[in-house]
């Protein structure tokens, strides 16, 4: 069976999820997966269309960005259809794993995507040490600072702490502390240095 899953994100108009919905039913999807939701939020449908696969079957996307929201996303979800003997065609980049031709396809992109990470991290290195060198160099800035906005717009859209912790790759005790500023309270994290009088206080009533 061909399985087709279509996405459009929260800013779009309804009619791009039209026009993937008609190019998968001509394509000849028999079951349809639907959703409108943001890059980083989360995805019942898809959830659900990789739940309904079955050996044999084929996970069809109109575009590989309508599937996925980064590269180790696409390899997770990749990994789960092998796992379970279910084939994907991304049918803009003309690959489909049912066939010799879309597997080395899929094995060329792959090899494409470790080699940028790689050169990258490279990259990242080499002017890290130039600014060390030149005394420029200030640390990273913190992670879930940086993801603040993200953290605020998936917990109000409902998902758990431990959900955007594993979406994000940060600590969960680092969303903790990012939705507490937000709300404009201290936080009672366990990592945060707060009087042990307050924390007690803050553990009470959760």
């Amino acid at each position: 069976m061909l399985v087709g899953y279509a996405r459009t994100s929260t800013l779009e108009q309804a009619a791009g999820l039209g026009a993937q919905l008609r190019e998968l039913q001509a394509l000849g999807c028999e079951k349809v997966f639907q959703e409108q939701v943001s890059s980083i939020g989360p995805r019942t449908a898809l959830d659900s269309a990789l739940e309904f696969t079955r050996e044999g079957d084929t996970l069809v996307v109109t575009k590989l960005d309508r599937l996925a929201r980064s590269v180790p996303h696409m390899w997770d979800i990749i990994r789960k259809l092998q796992t379970k003997g279910v084939g994907i065609r991304i049918v803009n980049m003309g690959i489909d794993t049912s066939t010799p031709t879309g597997k080395l396809m899929l094995n060329v992109l792959g090899g494409v995507a470790e080699f940028e990470r790689e050169m990258m991290l490279e990259r990242q290195r080499e002017g890290i040490a130039k600014a060390k060198a030149e005394g420029k160099y200030r640390g990273r800035k913190p992670t879930a600072r940086a993801k603040a906005d993200d953290i605020i717009h998936l917990h109000a859209t409902g998902v758990s702490l431990s959900e955007i912790s594993r979406q994000l790759g940060i600590g969960k005790a680092s969303v903790h502390r990012v939705l507490k500023a937000a709300r404009g309270k201290p936080c009672f994290a366990p990592s945060c240095k707060n009087e042990p009088a307050e924390r007690g206080i803050a553990q009470k009533s959760v």
